[in-house]
């Protein structure tokens, strides 16, 4: 009697072990991906140069914690990321994308300080609105951008809630709007004087005193450095990185000695500043003009 041969079907190939995608950490970065970006995948950055992204969006939470439906930058989550771009070695710069309406105020100057202070190049773009405290951020950047359609509300400090002790009160609030207006002043090419009056301006909104500025409107003011979008940020980013890895190269400029200013030498606008912007701060003082003492 004849044997019939039964045709074995071959097993499925199996998913290379080198295939990412098929793992489960694999899928559950996928998974990740498509909640937080709406995307299965998201582009891979250019390994060089290696720019980080920071996003400000929403309401910038301060010291109490903001109702769930209310989309928020928080505080804590920022400035451990700024100290990671600054001590990475692979990042060179930063760019910054605002789309606030505001917040905290010390929460919010917390975050400008340290950008500020930063010794990589920022570059900053406003998108949408930039609104109340998210004005010193825009301007804490080596260079700040704004879209055509964009908005930046100035206003004078607001308060919500008890209080206690009017005059005291009025006092704290009045010092806490003085380093706000110092802060962006030292930071931009508005004068106290024309930032107050924007400030303080009546007739303009509707339940509250101040301006809103649109695009061009911020430039004008001398808040913002140019009207742009994201090609203008990113090719001013990587000059500015180009610039400070040049000043790197280059020898570090003579400092004066101490009491040089009361012999008649001109104060030290890179004085307390990271190297790289000490040294661009020499090339445009002498060379050609900026907007600011320094970067």
């Amino acid at each position: 009697m004849e044997e019939k041969a039964v045709p074995v079907k071959a097993p499925a190939p199996a998913a290379p072990a080198s295939d990412p995608a098929r793992s489960p950490e694999g899928q559950q970065v996928a998974l990740q991906s498509v909640k937080h970006m709406g995307q299965v995948s998201v582009p891979a950055p250019v390994v060089e140069p290696s720019f980080h992204c920071l996003t400000v969006v929403g309401q910038i939470e301060g010291h109490l914690i903001l109702p769930p439906k209310n989309k928020t930058t928080k505080y804590e989550h920022v400035l451990p990321q700024l100290v990671a771009i600054e001590q990475n070695p692979r990042i060179k710069g930063t760019l910054i994308l605002l789309n606030t309406v505001g917040g905290d105020i010390e929460a919010g100057l917390a975050i400008a300080e340290m950008i500020a202070t930063m010794s990589k190049p920022v570059v900053s773009l406003v998108l949408g609105g930039g609104h109340s405290i998210g004005i010193p951020i825009a301007v804490a950047a080596d260079h700040s951008f704004i879209a055509r359609s964009a908005t930046m509300t100035i206003h004078p400090i607001r308060l919500t809630g008890m209080v206690i002790g009017v005059p005291q009160t009025y006092e704290y609030l009045d010092k806490m709007q003085d380093r706000v207006i110092r802060f962006i002043v030292e930071h931009s090419r508005i004068t106290e004087e024309r930032l107050r009056d924007l400030m303080f301006r009546t007739g303009e909104l509707m339940r509250d005193i101040g301006t809103v500025l649109v695009g061009e409107e911020a430039v004008k003011a001398g808040i913002i450095d140019e009207v742009g979008g994201m090609a203008e940020a990113m090719r001013k980013l990587r000059q500015l990185t180009e610039e400070a890895g040049e000043a790197e190269d280059s020898p570090a400029p003579p400092i004066p000695p101490a009491g040089a200013e009361e012999l008649g030498t001109p104060p030290r606008p890179w004085a307390g500043r990271p190297r790289h912007r000490r040294l661009l701060a020499l090339r445009h003082r002498w060379g050609a003009p900026r907007r600011r003492g320094g970067l």
